[in-house]
């Protein structure tokens, strides 16, 4: 049976990688008055810096600023202006005043999952940020537990569980990234709820892993998770009953 199941925040919970599209729209459109569009590959150029700046500055919008002022000074060779970057860093601000918009049904799913389940909170990202969005979105106090985490890997996860007295065959975890809140709790021996979002961070596509795994459904939208979870409810308690024989 399960004893607990994990939502993500961004994306899952709320609207958030339109706001980084449209910020990373700004950025080229500002970076595109110094250089040969049809050359720069700037999108390229850009995801390559906050990839090996991610493990320095965390994710979040803070560190896609910092990443974008990097990028601007490495492709213009120098050339961008101070009003530029300065308008780079209003561009990290923008995002971090975003709105928080709950998906369609979010809330009734959350509720319903939670009348039958422990369930617990866990996003990633920058903490004051994430705190804020956990705060401004008015689903906080549904949750059991809430985790801002640095990185979502195995070992996240087991700390979390471990804490909250829970085994991964006992586990669910409801997310849109299969690279950060799927195949982590899987390798584990959880169970997963796979919620796609129609646009995804390059960074969080990078993974090998397929969601054809009998430990995961794949729902179309938020109307979908509480059966999801009740299917791997019973898949989990089918399991442990073979276990015990």
């Amino acid at each position: 049976m399960l004893e607990l199941v994990g939502f993500d925040g961004d994306d899952t919970l709320w609207h958030s990688q339109g706001y980084y599209d449209a910020a990373q729209a700004e950025f080229e459109r500002i970076v595109g008055r110094y250089v040969d569009l049809g050359d720069a590959r700037l999108h390229e150029r850009l995801l390559a810096v906050e990839s090996r700046n991610v493990h320095v500055f965390g994710y979040g919008a803070k560190g896609m600023a910092l990443s974008m002022i990097e990028a601007a000074f490495e492709i213009t060779g120098g050339q961008v202006s101070a009003g530029d970057l300065h308008r780079l860093v209003g561009i990290g601000k923008d995002v971090l005043a975003h709105p928080v918009e709950l998906l369609p049904g979010v809330r009734e799913a959350v509720e319903q999952v939670a009348a039958r389940h422990r369930i617990v909170l866990i996003t990633k990202g920058d903490l004051l940020h994430q705190q804020d969005k956990v705060q401004r979105s008015a689903l906080g106090d549904l949750f059991h537990r809430i985790e801002i985490v640095t990185e979502k890997h195995p070992a996240a996860y087991a700390r979390v569980l471990r804490e909250c007295g829970v085994t991964a065959p006992a586990f669910a975890m409801v997310g849109n990234s299969l690279r950060s809140d799927i195949a982590p709790v899987i390798a584990l021996g959880g169970w997963g709820v796979y919620m796609p979002y129609h646009s995804t961070w390059s960074l969080e596509l990078e993974t090998d892993f397929q969601a054809g795994s009998p430990q995961v459904i794949e729902v179309g939208g938020a109307d979908g998770i509480l059966a999801a979870v009740e299917q791997l409810a019973q898949r989990a308690a089918a399991a442990a009953r073979a276990g015990n024989r």
